[in-house]
């Protein structure tokens, strides 16, 4: 006698059953909207200075300043070629640059081997660096750049780029030494006990192993302190009179004077202006990254 064998009944697979992936929920798209143009106000009033300069020093001198302004005009660079022509602008622009790059090597080249000292070596010494790296920053500007104003008489640097260059390293290097020390932290020290066991010193470790690897670190570090001395104003007004006179200081000499000179002034703001966005546009992604990498661990 033959037995007929029934194949079990289909069950029907449940919510419970259902392994794929959820499905991705959709954002609202009245909250997008909302999102994206409370974004573009922000960004407009942000902008709206810049533009607002873009705008009055591409008009011609009679209608730049009128009130109420006008919205239509024939664009004419004429400020900008009066700038080169007439002012020593070109000057003012190669000292700007030299004090940026003075201050940024230095600041460098002090901060490397500082941060990696601070990061291999916790305990309470370096823990009240750090803290006193802190307050530094924190002080006053006018408590280093006057101080920096009777040295540099003293010394007889007064009105030069590498005195201003100086100061702008005692200002700033409290940032970079708290930038980098960050960066260095994220390093496994196991590198350096494996470098030590190859015979490595101290210093072989930091420049032939730790500097390889905080290319985004560095050049991060770099970007901001070359920002921070490219737009410096305080300091090099006080510790410049006509020789080592940088951009932002010739800017200020021109407000108050004649349209003319009012619109030159802002060329020279638009001039200083568009290498920081190309800049940064360009250095986005490494500011971003050594940011991301140096904010994980204290």
């Amino acid at each position: 006698m033959s037995s007929v064998q029934t194949a079990p009944p289909a069950t029907t697979p449940g919510p419970s059953d259902d392994t794929g992936p959820a499905p991705a929920r959709r954002r609202p798209r009245g909250r997008t909207v909302l999102v994206g143009g409370l974004l573009l106000v922000i960004c407009w009033v942000m902008l709206s200075p810049v533009l607002w300069t873009a705008m009055s020093v591409t008009k011609p001198t009679d209608v730049a300043f009128l009130d109420p302004p006008v919205f239509t005009w024939e664009p004419t660079f004429t400020a900008f070629v009066d700038l080169w022509q007439t002012t020593e602008f070109y000057r003012y622009l190669l000292n700007t640059l030299v004090v940026a790059l003075i201050s940024t090597v230095i600041a460098l080249l002090i901060g490397i081997p500082a941060a990696y000292a601070l990061s291999r070596y916790p305990g309470w010494v370096s823990v009240a660096l750090l803290i006193a790296a802190l307050i530094f920053r924190a002080l006053p500007r006018f408590a280093v750049v006057l101080p920096m104003y009777e040295l540099s008489r003293s010394l007889g640097i007064y009105d030069t780029t590498f005195a201003v260059a100086a100061a702008l390293v005692a200002i700033n290097q409290p940032f970079s030494i708290w930038l980098l020390r960050n960066f260095f932290a994220e390093i496994p020290k196991e590198l350096d006990e494996a470098a030590m066991l190859d015979g490595c010193s101290r210093f072989q470790i930091l420049w032939r192993v730790m500097v390889p690897l905080m290319g985004p670190g560095i050049l991060t570090a770099g970007i901001f302190m070359f920002l921070f001395a490219f737009q410096e104003y305080l300091t090099a007004n006080v510790l410049t009179d006509v020789v080592a006179r940088t951009v932002p200081v010739f800017i200020a000499t021109q407000l108050g004077q004649t349209l003319p000179m009012l619109q030159q002034a802002g060329a020279a703001a638009i001039l200083l202006t568009l290498p920081v966005i190309g800049f940064a546009f360009i250095a986005q992604r490494y500011l971003v990254a050594g940011l991301g990498a140096g904010s994980v661990k204290g």
